[in-house]
């Protein structure tokens, strides 16, 4: 059984930075593209960035320069560093994994709360 668990969310002010991190078990990080994405209040999720078997990256336009996404695959963790949020950025972060191939993801974690004060 796989499963993705996040970590690392909380309350930051505008202009600070966190780093969330997501621990998969039950598959190796490579087999999987994995796939960061966000939910705000109101507002349906969207896709936040995304770094794929190769390691390559690619981010949504609102983050881009400002968020990274890394990979430990010792760890079998990828981590989303964020830099420089504002409160556009506050919402549920979840990440997710996707097998080799495939256009849906498989895998969804359970989300971690990001919120960013004015």
């Amino acid at each position: 059984q796989v499963q993705l668990v996040e970590s690392g969310g909380g309350l930051v002010e505008d202009g600070g930075s966190l780093r969330l991190s997501c621990v998969v078990s039950g598959r190796t990080l490579g087999t999987l593209d994995m796939g960061w994405f966000r939910q705000a209040p109101g507002k349906d999720r969207e896709f936040v960035g995304i770094i794929r078997r190769s390691g390559g990256t690619t981010y949504a336009d609102s983050v881009k320069g400002r968020f990274t996404i890394s990979r430990e695959t010792a760890k079998n963790t990828v981590y989303l560093q964020m830099n420089s949020l504002n409160p556009l950025d506050t919402a549920v972060y979840y990440c997710a994994g996707r097998r080799w191939g495939l256009n849906d993801y498989d895998y969804w974690g359970q989300g971690t709360q990001v919120t960013v004060s004015s």
